[in-house]
């Protein structure tokens, strides 16, 4: 089963480009983030006509997330369960194949100063609630999406420069760390351990050219699951198209076989 995470920064701009990856690419499941769009304004028939199913919550301009998988979704939840979020559509999650998969969308933070800084960290925390009281890291579950925190050195293009800003300050750092600490594996770095390697890169200053990136979007598993990951993997050439997100998608594998034969043990 491929995993995959894309914030694609506005579906109905990207739209072309997220089909055209889902054809090269065929992953099983696809979790979107900043989606830009309400729920009736997502182009549905887009996917269904490559034959995948579609869960989105979805706001106006800002924010929203999705997921769009072939196998079936059961157990969807549009809202984030037990927290006010203000409106704001940052998570959603469905059963699938056994897997259960919560896409978010972590706040970005603004800075360090900001009251949207203190909602980012709220928004982790809760999230770490929301596991404890739903459910057990001894099941097979994936918390993927943006997180708009690079967890270590390595995930920055410069450690001593990002120190302390957002995307990197030490206080989402440890939140997130925490967060992890719930039961999950980072499964890119399962299988990549080198640094270099990044998720997003700003629109400004020639950031991409430069490689100046952040990775900041993941796919985490309970310790069951990432023990049956096969491989991880970045696509970045997807940041060279015309008009590209500045984010590109990121995917994890897993054994189907043995997906099926836990859900029985």
């Amino acid at each position: 089963m491929k995993i995959a995470t894309w914030n694609v920064n506005s579906i109905r701009v990207r739209l072309e480009a997220v089909l055209d990856w889902m054809a090269k690419s065929q992953p099983d499941v696809l979790c979107l983030q900043e989606i830009k769009v309400t729920d009736e304004l997502f182009p549905v028939d887009s996917f269904m006509a490559l034959d995948y199913q579609v869960v989105v919550s979805g706001q106006k301009t800002y924010n929203g997330v999705a997921i769009i998988s072939k196998g079936e979704m059961t157990e969807v939840e549009a809202e984030f369960p037990d927290y006010g979020a203000e409106g704001q559509k940052r998570f959603i999650a469905a059963t699938i194949g056994g897997i259960r998969v919560v896409n978010v969308y972590v706040p970005n933070g603004s800075a360090p100063d900001s009251p949207k800084f203190a909602y980012k960290l709220e928004f982790i925390r809760q999230l770490h609630r929301y596991l404890k009281r739903h459910h057990e890291a001894k099941a097979l579950l994936v918390l993927t999406g943006d997180f708009n925190v690079a967890p270590e050195p390595r995930d920055v293009y410069d450690a001593d420069e990002m120190q302390g800003e957002i995307g990197f300050h030490p206080e989402e750092r440890a939140a997130l760390a925490e967060l992890m600490g719930w039961g999950f594996e980072d499964i890119f770095r399962r299988h990549h351990e080198e640094s270099g390697l990044y998720s997003w890169w700003d629109y400004r200053a020639g950031a991409f050219r430069r490689d100046m990136g952040l990775r900041i979007d993941h796919i985490w598993a309970t310790m069951p699951l990432a023990n049956l990951s096969l491989e991880s993997g970045m696509d970045k050439e997807q940041r060279s198209l015309h008009k590209p997100s500045d984010h590109i998608p990121v995917w994890a594998t897993f054994d189907a076989g043995r997906i099926t034969q836990s859900e029985k043990t």
